[in-house]
């Protein structure tokens, strides 16, 4: 079985096109939409290109679409949310609140071909998972897990590794990658066996279009597409800010 995976793609429909027009990720047997396709600048845009795809297409509920639900639900943001939560109430508003009720019903994880996906972690879908995370974090994120992979996002940096015995990749962000570029990154998974991809394409002129059209974004945005910062940089302040 031949699998696309996108991860976070957080609003930006020129990453994804660029992805879905890779020879690379063509006649996928299901496509895999692995969380955070929202918050973000272009979310209405977004949903029309993943809904125009051919079927099967399984969605996964990421921590976004569960904010973005709360934001149409009228329930207050956390203190510390800041530009998160503008940025939820934002989307809300220009998708509408059916389609953003809708966002928030999708399960937590889904299990193909033997092989778990899920946004964060299997048991939770803003558990911060990065490359410097100690290894009980890992284990204890991993427990009880029978998969033998493991497909998750999130933190919008690719990661591989194996926790007891179970392989863990992190597929990475399509539309805001904190990886030192603005490629977007995918996984293509065939027969249980991970790939991580990336594909290159005007990243800085989608990060332009994107901050203007939504200000709380602004920040995201520019660290990742115009103005990319050094992938430890995001690591260290995602590290922290789990611990």
């Amino acid at each position: 079985m031949r699998i696309l995976a996108l991860y976070d793609i957080h609003g930006n429909p020129d990453a994804l096109d660029a992805v879905i027009e890779d020879p690379r990720a063509r006649e996928a047997d299901v496509v895999v939409i692995g969380g955070d396709v929202a918050p973000g600048p272009f979310v209405a845009a977004t949903l029309e290109r993943l809904q125009a795809l051919p079927d099967p297409v399984l969605w996964i509920r990421g921590n976004g679409e569960r904010e973005v639900a709360g934001a149409a639900a009228g329930v207050p943001p956390a203190d510390d949310a800041g530009n998160a939560a503008l940025s939820a109430a934002f989307t809300a508003r220009e998708i509408g609140l059916d389609r953003a009720h809708a966002l928030g019903k999708l399960p937590l994880a889904i299990t193909i071909d033997g092989v778990l996906f899920c946004h964060a972690s299997p048991r939770r879908d803003d558990e911060m998972l990065t490359r410097l995370s100690a290894p009980g974090r890992w284990a204890a994120a991993l427990d009880g897990v029978k998969a033998r992979l493991v497909v998750a996002g999130h933190t919008h940096q690719q990661d591989d590794r194996v926790v007891n015995g179970v392989r863990f990749v992190n597929a990475g962000s399509v539309g805001l990658p904190y990886e030192g570029d603005g490629d977007a990154r995918w996984l293509w998974v065939q027969d249980g066996v991970a790939a991580l991809r990336r594909t290159a394409y005007d990243s800085a002129a989608a990060g332009v279009r994107m901050r203007d059209a939504c200000s709380p974004a602004a920040d995201s945005v520019t660290a990742a597409l115009i103005e990319p910062v050094d992938a430890i940089v995001v690591t260290r302040m995602f590290e922290e800010r789990a611990g």
